[in-house]
């Protein structure tokens, strides 16, 4: 009688096997938080609201030829002789104090006010994201070091490092003021982003991967990058509102966005030594100024706490 030989499984394969397991286990991990966080944000009537008040700004910032008919940039735009006309039926919001219509100007200044937002929300989160990262990892004198520089950063608060470096360099266009504000606001990120990297890095399923041979690179871009991305998120999406109120401070205060190119924080600037006999011409972009930043603040705050599970 011949005996059968039964194969087993080898080593490597066993390992290989134990592996993919954990990556399944880590990857429903994940996407259950991201599954209970958006079904509980759907029921949220803040989200809804705050999400298509941001819809239609990013329609007004890409493509505002649906909401007027006229440009800004146009020849014969501003007319001195309408030079702070107040709103009539043609004219909304009527005209500021070079004649120029308001409403115009309003709806396209909604365009660089969501780009500095959103560039500078994506570089932030890039630097402060991947720093945070090789910090946590690393530890030990790369750690320190990274930390050291993070606080001189942070040593500057938004505005007055904006302030001082741009008084300097000089701001104008939409590209400066959001690299001059990101190189300012990633440390933000990265003390959240290391924080989150050290309290995963020590649990049993970064562990068992690194025991089944898994490299650095596999263990902090497969495990531990999809288990720090909530509070990443949360605290991206309320920087957003931040941001957008940053570069309109900046901009009213005279250094940020300049002519020709238009700024909600520039037009506040030049409407309010006239606000008392005109104030239609501050109120209009101040209004848009400010449902911008409630907008995304709204976002990130029903973010939190759909995402944060210290929240629940």
């Amino acid at each position: 009688m011949s005996e059968k030989t039964i194969e087993r499984p080898t080593t490597d394969e066993a390992a290989l096997a134990k592996e993919i397991e954990a990556d399944e286990k880590a990857a429903a991990r994940q996407a259950s938080l991201l599954k209970d966080g958006w079904a509980d944000l759907r029921k949220r009537p803040m989200f809804i609201v705050s999400g298509l008040v941001i819809v239609f700004l990013l329609a007004l910032a890409v493509v505002p030829g649906l909401f007027t008919a006229r440009s800004p940039f146009s020849d014969g735009f501003c007319q001195l002789q309408n030079s702070m006309t107040p709103p009539t039926s043609g004219h909304l919001f009527g005209y500021d104090v070079q004649g120029c219509d308001i409403y115009t100007r309003t709806v396209f200044g909604a365009r660089n006010s969501i780009i500095v937002g959103v560039v500078t929300t994506i570089a932030t989160t890039l630097i402060g994201g991947l720093v945070g990262m090789l910090a946590g990892l690393i530890g030990g004198w790369i750690d320190a070091l990274l930390s050291r520089v993070t606080e001189v950063f942070s040593a500057l608060p938004l505005l007055v490092g904006g302030l001082l470096i741009m008084s300097i360099w000089g701001g104008g266009d939409v590209w400066s003021v959001s690299l001059i504000m990101a190189v300012l606001g990633w440390p933000q990120v990265f003390r959240i982003m290391r924080g989150e990297v050290i309290s995963n890095k020590y649990n049993d399923y970064v562990a068992a991967a690194r025991a089944l041979g898994a490299g650095p690179v596999r263990i902090a871009f497969r495990h531990i990058l999809p288990n720090t991305l909530a509070p990443v998120i949360v605290i991206t999406t309320m920087n957003l509102g931040v941001y957008i109120a940053a570069e309109a401070a900046l901009s009213y205060l005279g250094i940020g966005i300049q002519y020709p190119n238009i700024s909600w924080g520039l037009m506040i600037s030049d409407a309010q030594d006239r606000f008392l006999t005109s104030p239609h011409a501050l109120l209009f972009p101040a209004g848009a100024l400010s449902i911008t930043v409630l907008a995304f603040i709204m976002l990130g705050d029903v973010v939190r706490d759909a995402f944060d599970p210290k929240m629940r």
